[in-house]
């Protein structure tokens, strides 16, 4: 009896041995457990708790879900964020957060997103100059840009017409809004007719683009030729004070119109120049101006017609005047960059005394006086008409830089003719830039 008991006994415990060996074998043999049985004793040396292993199994088995659900493993559940990790309080593993970014590619989502704002008002036979103007800045720039076109009822539709004629290629790099001329304040016909059709309206920019934070203005006579980016980088220098910048007037006090003539307050020694204008139109919408008028500060909307009304028998150049003397009082706010960001003919012909462009070219180049229409300075009409005739999606070098470097040879008689190196060093460089960029690179990335 004794004997039959132990054999009993000795059959049991064999079975049990038995069965615990086959289950143990099976788990070993399952690749998911196999993983998470792996990754603790990787991870041994952080000592998870037990509410940790507890998550990071049911996250090995939340990846790899059982065959036949029909959910694809590169494909997440529908309605699931990604990229989104809560910190419970536990420690996070190292080795598991780079295991989960393993061929996750990098989100581009900011840089895509950063979108930088251009304004111009068009008005009367401005449509061209406009359209060039805006191709310049898709020529070279980086970031995809934003405009927004003030426009007479009239020249929205063509613009709407012409701006769908360009290349899907050209017109992925940029939105646009187009917007009728207003006057938030006073006569609307009076603020049209200050010195130039319109030109008033970028007064108005900070009252009536309420969602946009930062702005380039500029007049319809103007063409980057470096990257937009690149004046748009400045906003970053502002000061805590600063809320716009601009270019001085003229850089020799004893030949500029502010210094002789101004019957005005203007900013500093030979006033401002408002053709290229940075703003960040937050700050305009949240600061009080001081002023002559009453000794508390004014907001930006509530200073505009008075000060109008104060100065407008003894202002020349309209809206420019005015932010010249809204900046006399408060030049604490205002950012100055250097003349080659608006390079206008008065830089040449009186001889050359932009030293900025002199050392680094031109940046932005400002064609008033309606140089660009006729020949009385054939050297800024060069670069306009080369810019206007480029054809898209040609060779920059072979369709834009040569033409310009050959015509310019016809301008070496007059004095903003004789310095090409001055019009050409910053477009030539740009364009090596977007060549390298779109060429060279695009080469290697298939070697």
């Amino acid at each position: 009896m004794r004997i039959h008991c132990k054999v009993v006994v000795i059959a049991v415990c064999f079975g049990v041995f038995l069965l615990l060996y086959f289950l143990g074998g099976n788990a070993a043999d399952d690749p998911l457990l196999k993983e998470v049985v792996e990754e603790e004793e990787e991870d041994s040396n952080s000592s998870p708790s037990s509410s940790e292993l507890g998550r990071d199994v049911a996250a090995k088995f939340a990846r790899k879900p059982p065959a036949g659900l029909g959910v694809r493993p590169e494909e997440p559940l529908k309605g699931r964020k990604e990229g989104k990790t809560i910190n419970r309080g536990a420690s996070v593993n190292a080795k598991s957060k780079l295991r989960n970014n393993v061929g996750r590619p990098v989100s581009r989502r900011s840089q895509a997103e950063e979108v930088m704002h251009l304004a111009v008002v068009a008005c009367g036979n401005r449509l061209d100059e406009t359209l060039t103007l805006i191709k310049s800045a898709l020529l070279f720039s980086l970031k995809k840009i934003k405009f927004h076109i003030f426009a007479e009822d009239p020249l929205a539709p063509q613009f709407e017409e012409r701006l769908k004629q360009w290349p899907r290629s050209i017109s992925a790099k940029f939105q646009y809004s187009i917007y009728p001329i207003t006057f938030s304040v006073g006569n609307a016909d009076e603020w049209k007719k200050l010195f130039k059709p319109c030109a008033a309206q970028r007064l108005f920019l900070p009252v009536i683009l309420k969602d946009v934070d930062s702005l380039l203005y500029v007049d319809t006579d103007v063409l980057f030729l470096r990257p937009m980016d690149d004046i748009w980088s400045l906003l970053k220098s502002f000061n805590s004070t600063q809320l716009a910048a601009m270019a001085p007037e003229h850089e020799v006090p004893k030949i500029g119109w502010y210094s002789r003539f101004a019957r005005h307050p203007f900013y500093g020694v030979t006033g401002v120049n408002s053709g290229v204008m940075l703003m960040n139109l937050t700050r305009i919408r949240h600061t009080m101006f001081k002023n002559s008028m009453i000794p508390s500060g004014l907001s930006w909307e509530d200073l505009l017609h008075p000060l109008y009304q104060k100065y407008k028998n003894h202002i020349t150049w309209g809206d420019q005047d005015l932010l010249n003397i809204i900046f006399h009082y408060n030049p604490e706010c205002l950012f100055i960059f250097p003349c080659q960001w608006n390079y206008r003919p008065d830089h040449c012909m009186y001889g050359s005394n932009c030293k900025g462009a002199e050392e680094e070219g031109v940046s932005i180049l400002h064609g008033n006086r309606g140089v660009y229409h006729d020949d009385k300075q054939p050297a800024f009409k060069v670069v306009y008409d080369a810019i206007r005739d480029f054809p898209f999606e040609d060779n920059m070098f072979q369709s834009l830089f040569y033409p310009i470097q050959t015509k310019f040879l016809d301008t070496v008689n007059t004095l903003c003719g004789r310095i090409p190196q001055v019009f050409l060093k910053q477009v030539e460089k740009t364009m090596r830039k977007v060549y390298e960029d779109k060429v060279v690179h695009h080469v290697r990335s298939h070697k």
